[in-house]
């Protein structure tokens, strides 16, 4: 929704399946899902997510960073962030030509200091532009916008993992139109080559789509955005994944076909995110429904609330958030949060980025069965590790790790752990035959797991 008061808003393919790898490995800040010794549902949000494949994040003021209170929820709750207006046209280039990158630099830094994946929000939008540009139009604003595009991506490349490219282009309504604004007065092909100018730019982030009422799949303007992100898809212009806000009026508000509409923009070959959720009084229900629906459809790759605390929300008299205004955990946090660890739909694919240095070793058969290992995203002080079992559909991988690392978490598997907590059975659980674990190094950065077995049965 066009309202400026909130922000509705690697190599090209760090694909979804480094994404989610990325956001696993993100539990050592966002929270323990299994340490040596035990093994435990998962106590946050970020946390839990990753160890499902996803992320969970919120929208952040930069303004608000300065409030402890805020930060302790955010940092340890979230593994993704979002900037509400930071990133938005105006703030950044309030003046032609000369762009102010201050706050979203403090935004990006924060998140990434923490480990957090960062959404960049939003590069072409027919609001919140600054006055210069509201009184541009024609070719000339076409070449200011795509200056924008590029000058903002070739910033941030290398820092973001999903940029909302073009943001609220379609109308409400029955009609299934292009809104009439400035920017689709250039033409037609405006977003599409927005588009185009942000993979220039920044070849190695996903690039999405993102509007509002685009959830029930029934209505005219979801359909618009369909037949449009098909178009693309057939003719190669580079769209990886579409964003859905879901601002919800409450739980009637949430389309009983919300899954389907996910499921049916992921058949387009192209991610799905719900981007900017919250819902009219926080009803439990809804809230879980949501996260349901997203665990359900495989390219589903996250949730973002958009924002912490009811106090901090652009609708915060409709207490549409997850923690009350003086950051306590509301019931439908409750509900969210078990709804992630009741999830088993786990991370696909492979990482493709290789460890620093070394590399896996994976022995010969033993007792019927192959453990494969694929090196995982590395971050400064840990690393993921994919394992992937052939010849057997239930067995045990003995794998060893090297003091003093430790494995931090682990997903799609269930593991034990000897007296030195450095050595780790992983046992099928069901949840297929690839598991994985981030591996915090302690100070050893050139040690790798070793796979001591693999057996069937």
């Amino acid at each position: 929704m066009a309202n400026s008061s909130r922000a509705p808003g690697r190599s090209r393919r760090l694909r979804a399946a480094l994404v989610v790898s990325a956001a696993v490995g993100l539990l050592a800040t966002a929270g323990a899902v299994v340490l040596p010794g035990s093994a435990s549902a998962a106590s946050t949000l970020g946390a839990s997510a990753a160890e499902r494949g996803r992320y969970f994040g919120t929208a952040v003021a930069v303004s608000r960073l300065n409030d402890s209170a805020y930060t302790t929820i955010l940092n340890r709750e979230f593994n993704q962030v979002t900037a509400e207006n930071e990133m938005k046209i105006d703030a950044l280039q309030p003046n032609q030509g000369q762009f102010n990158y201050g706050n979203a630099d403090r935004l990006v830094q924060h998140a990434r200091s923490q480990g957090m994946l960062v959404r960049g929000h939003t590069l072409a939008w027919h609001s919140q532009q600054p006055g210069w540009m509201q009184n541009m139009s024609g070719t000339t604003l076409r070449n200011a916008m795509l200056n924008h595009v590029t000058q903002v991506a070739t910033h941030f490349r290398g820092q973001i993992e999903w940029w909302d490219v073009v943001n609220e282009a379609f109308a409400d309504g029955s009609s299934g139109a292009r809104r009439d604004s400035n920017l689709q007065r250039t033409g037609n092909d405006w977003i599409e080559a927005a588009f185009r100018a942000a993979r220039q730019a920044d070849p190695n982030a996903d690039l999405c789509y993102n509007d509002y009422n685009i959830d029930n799949w029934n209505d005219a303007k979801t359909q618009a955005v369909y037949r449009m992100v098909q178009d693309f898809k057939s003719r190669g212009v580079p769209i990886d994944c579409v964003g859905l806000q879901s601002h919800f009026t409450g739980g009637s508000n949430y389309p009983s076909n919300y899954r389907t509409t996910l499921s049916s923009f992921a058949a387009l070959g192209v991610d799905v995110h719900i981007t900017e959720l919250d819902i009219r009084n926080a009803p439990t229900d809804a809230y879980r429904n949501v996260v349901n629906d997203c665990l359900a459809v495989a390219r589903c790759k996250g949730i973002t609330v958009w924002g912490i605390r009811d106090s901090d929300s652009w609708r915060s008299s409709e207490n549409p958030l997850l923690f009350n205004g003086s950051g306590q955990k509301k019931p439908a946090y409750d509900a969210v949060l078990a709804a992630l660890n009741n999830g088993t739909t786990p991370p696909t694919g492979n990482p493709t980025t290789p460890p620093p240095t070394g590399n896996p070793t994976t022995p010969p058969p033993s007792g019927g069965c192959t453990a494969t290992v694929t090196p995982g995203q590395v971050w400064g002080d840990r690393y993921n590790t994919s394992v992937t079992v052939s010849g057997a559909s239930t067995w045990s991988v003995v794998v060893a790790i090297t003091a003093p690392q430790k494995i931090s978490a682990t997903w799609s598997g269930s593991p034990t752990w000897d007296s030195s907590g450095n050595v780790m059975t992983m046992r099928s659980n069901g949840s297929g035959n690839t598991f994985g674990f981030t591996t915090m190094m302690n100070g050893n950065s050139s040690a790798r797991p070793q796979i001591r077995s693999c057996t069937a049965g």
